[in-house]
């Protein structure tokens, strides 16, 4: 009765929050799409940080950390702190160019600066492609969390779908102002819940001092800098340190957040706090994970994954137990509002803009977005029964597909000779690879130790330069903005 009652007014308070968005919104591409490029730095600081805390941070992390221990911190906070640079290094420049050009989607900016709708398809292919099983996590985790919590009275299909539904009305009607709101509330549900849960874990088993000390009598892995029997060389945690900054910036929802600042102060605040923010959250997750081998020793696979909610259910009393859920559950809708509104915008704009009605109303446009928004919940939630893997796995597939896009945007932005061809041929033969490695077509020792994601890049880089030499394109790159 308390966890129904709780997660009944949190639902209630998203719904009033996503209507009045709705509310104070008007009737432009800009305002449904953008928030109307005015957002400021607080609210653009908790979206960006709130879109990109997902179901991963709740449960892939905790899932990892438990199967390889303490060492996952160092990859990921390090590593994810290196994403604000791409901030900098991409996001100034995004920025920039909407503001004077009026961009509003990724494939748009890249399609008109290489004059190619053939690039901007295929831009906007691998971005749906690689955003979908991203996106699919955040149902994943809704039904795991809900099931869990209810004791199976929500079975995982109903958990997954009554979040999705919810997502896709308050997306439809409030757009970017909607979901800029909400992230602002469910970001600090999730930072405060999270850190309510490793104390109440950490109590019930005797302090986190004594708990750690006893899983390092039992298994000293999980303590070690390379991770539980290895698992963390040199190579692969280079590989995962770029692999999180490379492919964090390509994902639509984050690249649209470029957009929205009001001011380019706002996007450098927070490109500062971005960094300490990571170092300091993802401390708990990756205890919650750890800890969790003195409860529950025998978890294998996707099970893991399941190890916050186990916990929780198992030490915390159950309006804790809710409420921390709660915090869980604004993770996810915080990121899969932000990547339906993102891909929504894309089939809109890029799609039935672009080549079906260039003359397109806006009450087009933002009406076509809707009824995208709905048809990529629902493919997003087929993907999500279907649960093709651990959510680590799944993450680390759709991060690497799309960091190939990195290296068509960076030359886009600060090459002049980059060609429209070369950038073509690099993220098919990117692709390609991935799929090669993916299906172990390639034998797995050309990866040479690293991930498939650091050779796949060379050739990928290699392909722009070589490509490219002998071109110019028609618009040049813009300066960096001013501060």
């Amino acid at each position: 009765m308390i966890t129904a009652v709780i997660l009944i007014l949190y639902l209630v308070f998203t719904l009033v929050v996503g209507v009045a968005g709705y509310r104070f919104s008007r009737n432009t591409a800009d305002d449904y799409f953008l928030a109307g490029r005015g957002v400021g730095t607080v609210v653009l600081f908790f979206t960006l940080i709130a879109t990109n805390f997902s179901a991963f941070f709740f449960l892939g992390m905790a899932g990892e950390s438990y199967r390889i221990g303490y060492s996952y911190y160092g990859i990921m906070a390090f590593g994810t702190s290196l994403v604000s640079l791409m901030f900098y290094f991409v996001g100034f420049k995004v920025w920039k160019l909407g503001k004077a050009r009026g961009y509003i989607t990724p494939p748009e900016m890249i399609g008109d600066l290489f004059k190619s709708p053939a690039l901007k398809l295929l831009f906007l292919a691998v971005m749906i492609q690689f955003t979908l099983p991203y996106l699919a996590i955040q149902p994943i985790g809704a039904g795991i969390l809900l099931e869990r919590l209810t004791h199976g009275a929500i079975p995982f299909a109903w958990g997954a779908t009554l979040l999705t539904l919810l997502i896709v009305f308050y997306v439809s009607i409030g757009g970017m102002r909607s979901v800029a709101w909400t992230d602002v509330m469910q970001g600090v549900l999730m930072f405060t819940l999270m850190g309510v849960a490793v104390v109440v874990v950490g109590r019930a088993l005797g302090g986190i001092t004594e708990a750690n000390a006893q899983i390092y009598a039992k298994e000293p892995g999980l303590f070690a800098h390379n991770g539980l029997d290895g698992y963390f060389t040199p190579k692969r945690w280079f590989s995962y340190m770029l692999l999180w900054s490379f492919a964090v910036p390509m994902f639509p929802q984050m690249f649209m957040r470029f957009y929205i600042p009001g001011s380019v102060r706002a996007l450098k605040t927070t490109t500062v706090l971005y960094p300490i923010v990571v170092a300091i959250l993802f401390l708990a997750p990756v205890l919650l994970g750890v800890l969790g081998h003195l409860a529950f020793p025998d978890l294998h696979g996707p099970e893991a994954d399941q190890i916050v909610p186990m916990l929780l259910t198992a030490f915390a009393p159950e309006w804790l137990a809710a409420l921390v859920m709660v915090g869980a559950l604004a993770a996810m809708m915080s990121t899969m509002d932000s990547q339906l509104l993102a891909l929504g915008s894309m089939l809109s704009r890029d799609l039935y803009v672009g080549f079906f009605d260039a003359a397109a109303s806006t009450r087009a446009q933002v009406r076509v977005g809707r009824a995208a928004v709905a048809l990529i919940a629902g493919v997003g939630l087929a993907i999500a029964f279907t649960r093709p893997g651990t959510i680590f796995e799944m993450a680390t597939e759709a991060f690497t597909g799309l960091a190939i896009l990195l290296p068509t945007t960076v030359a886009g932005l600060y090459w002049k000779r980059a060609s429209a061809p070369a950038c073509i041929a690099s993220i098919l033969a990117g692709e390609a690879l991935l799929i090669g490695y993916h299906y172990e077509w390639i034998d797995p020792s050309w990866t040479f130790g690293f991930l498939p994601f650091l050779p796949i890049m060379i050739v990928c880089v290699g392909i722009i330069m070589l490509g490219s030499l002998r071109s110019k394109r028609t618009l040049s790159p813009v300066e960096a903005p001013s501060a």
